[in-house]
């Protein structure tokens, strides 16, 4: 594992390809026990898949199992995969129960992530001062 970010402070496991991230079972309990605040796991996508790469966020000890489709984490894997396959722009697949597609382009010059995708509205409220 390595530390994916020192200020997100994530750990990262990189299995040797996407099928086997899909396949995770994750220990919940364990993960609890893994530094840092959550645990990416990833791999390259399958050839043909039209992604890169597929991922999985785990941050149990943060009261989240499985979070559906992780921003923070595609800011710390974006760079990860723009470094392995010397691409700048990259298609992501999170393989969580909800899934998600992520369209990240990296700016390694001002280190930011874009990220683009589809989404949902799950509340509408509003905040009163």
């Amino acid at each position: 594992m390595e530390m994916a970010n020192r200020t997100v402070q994530y750990a990262m496991v990189e299995l040797s390809s996407g099928e086997e991230v899909a396949d995770v079972l994750p220990n919940l309990e364990q993960l609890k026990k893994c530094a840092g605040r959550g645990v990416i796991v990833t791999g390259q996508a399958p050839p043909g898949s039209g992604y890169d790469f597929f991922s999985r966020f785990f941050a149990p000890k943060k009261g989240v199992d499985e979070d559906p489709v992780c921003g923070s984490a595609h800011c710390a894997l974006a760079p990860f995969w723009a470094r392995k396959l010397g691409k700048r722009r990259l298609t992501a697949f999170q393989v969580s129960k909800r899934t998600g597609t992520l369209y990240l382009e990296l700016d390694a010059a001002n280190r930011r992530v874009k990220i683009q995708g589809q989404a949902i509205t799950v509340m509408v409220g509003t905040l009163l001062a």
